[in-house]
């Protein structure tokens, strides 16, 4: 593995995990974690894809955060990268990193020939955070980031409250979660911040698929719907017996996926 190096429009320098040889996959992870997160899923495609993982800005360890974060700024980080590879390049997001990869290929279509996206949590017709995320900013700014994260995965994600409280109650997962806090909840307040509503996708024709889950919450699947019915070139596809974290759960199911796009857009 190498890494490549990008130095986005505000001069800020991006780095990508840089895996395998073949057609290019630029994969944008999502939030709470780091690129290393999707290495499971590589290791399904490194064997005939080139996979290169954006290391997201906020979730680069020690990353000094200037907020308010803003979505289009990493947009521009993902295109800088893009341009680092031959084309054609399938563009893949997952979560908050689908969000930033949708927001990429509006303001550079021509830089990828489709889209694979896993659940983006898109404010389609109501907020993602609202008030949870004032009260998980709350949380954060008063020292209390495992406090933030429950706030965060209960009332923005929706997740059962006994699963979160679980989560937390486990050090190593409470350790994990709570090292990306300030990142994760910067991460919410820039989507809120794009506004409610995605007509501006409507003059997106770039091939896409969309992944949901189907044991995912179901206001992630409701806002998928919302999205595949604005895209003019969209496609779902359901993971039965998955959730929100089948890079996870699934890695090789997931792989799947993006290999059946990937013979679609990049004749692989």
């Amino acid at each position: 593995m190498t890494e490549l190096l990008a130095s986005s429009d505000d001069g800020h320098p991006i780095t990508a995990l840089d895996t395998g040889s073949g057609p290019n996959l630029l994969v944008v992870h999502p939030g709470g974690a780091d690129a290393t997160s999707w290495d499971g899923v590589t290791r399904h495609l490194t064997d005939d894809f080139r996979v290169v993982r954006i290391r997201r800005r906020i979730y680069v360890p020690e990353a000094d955060i200037a907020l308010p974060h803003s979505t289009a700024v990493e947009a521009a980080d993902i295109v800088a990268v893009a341009k680092l590879l031959e084309s054609p390049v399938l563009l893949v997001g997952h979560s908050s990193g689908a969000v930033a990869a949708l927001e990429a290929a509006l303001l550079d279509p021509s830089a990828f020939a489709g889209l694979w996206l896993y659940e983006p949590p898109l404010p389609t017709k109501e907020l993602i955070a609202g008030p949870a995320g004032a009260r998980a900013r709350a949380a954060l700014d008063s020292g209390d980031p495992a406090e933030a994260m429950r706030i965060h995965l209960r009332d923005i994600v929706r997740m059962p409250a006994n699963a979160v409280d679980a989560m937390l109650a486990d050090p190593h997962v409470r350790a994990a979660l709570t090292a990306y806090a300030t990142a994760q909840i910067a991460d919410s307040e820039a989507i809120d911040a794009l506004g409610v509503g995605i007509d501006r996708f409507a003059t997106l024709e770039t091939p896409t698929t969309l992944i949901e889950g189907d044991l995912s919450p179901s206001h992630l699947r409701e806002r998928l719907a919302d999205l595949a019915a604005v895209l003019p070139n969209a496609r779902i596809t359901t993971l039965t017996g998955h959730g929100h974290i089948a890079h996870l759960t699934a890695p090789d199911t997931l792989a799947d996926t993006i290999r059946d796009m990937a013979r679609r857009v990049l004749h692989a």
